[in-house]
């Protein structure tokens, strides 16, 4: 009887951690693991940075300040949440595009596994700049926690506007709402 109940409750922790792993890859650096947060407004104010993505092209954040609202994605290739939500990011891109948005998908992997983003991102299709940051220079500046996956949107008045740790199907229905609602702002103005 001792061994089921001590069976029942491995099973049961493991199953609590698939759970948490399953909303997001948390944070290597102290972020609640799993944690999706609501969006939050932040108000913060940007400065540029340049990476190379991955092709070898240098993209400057400054090159779409000002003219477009712009979402930065902090994923990892080891981060299955940052994998579906890329997929749902290329669909939000390929819809909005054209009312001047991007995404720039900044990848958080170490050179150890900075080899598997190329090839990830060719099987997805993703189109839109998917950039590497294996020295976390960007990573520290705008994701300080290391939160996988965690966005960003940059409104056309270079304001850090809209941010979210974590994915679970349905967020993508809340970035877009926002996404929306930041384009029709910067077309007010």
């Amino acid at each position: 009887m001792k061994k089921i109940s001590r069976f029942c409750t491995i099973i049961f922790a493991l199953s609590f951690v698939v759970l948490l792993i399953g909303a997001g890859c948390g944070s290597t650096a102290g972020a609640r693991a799993g944690a999706a947060q609501e969006p939050r407004s932040s108000g913060g104010s940007i400065s540029d940075f340049a990476l190379r993505d991955v092709d070898g092209r240098t993209h400057a954040l400054s090159d779409y300040l000002g003219s477009h609202t712009i979402v930065l994605s902090f994923w990892a290739t080891w981060c299955e949440p940052c994998k579906k939500e890329l997929v749902r990011l290329q669909e939000l891109y390929e819809t909005h595009k054209n009312k001047g948005f991007v995404v720039l998908a900044i990848s958080m992997d170490e050179p150890e596994t900075q080899g598997e983003v190329r090839p990830f991102v060719r099987s997805r299709r993703l189109s839109f700049p998917v950039l590497l940051d294996s020295e976390s220079l960007v990573t520290n500046r705008f994701n300080p926690r290391r939160s996988a996956p965690y966005n960003v949107i940059i409104d056309k008045n270079q304001s850090m506007v809209w941010t979210h740790e974590g994915y679970v199907p349905g967020d993508e229905e809340k970035l877009e709402s926002a996404v929306l609602e930041i384009i029709a702002k910067g077309n007010e103005t």
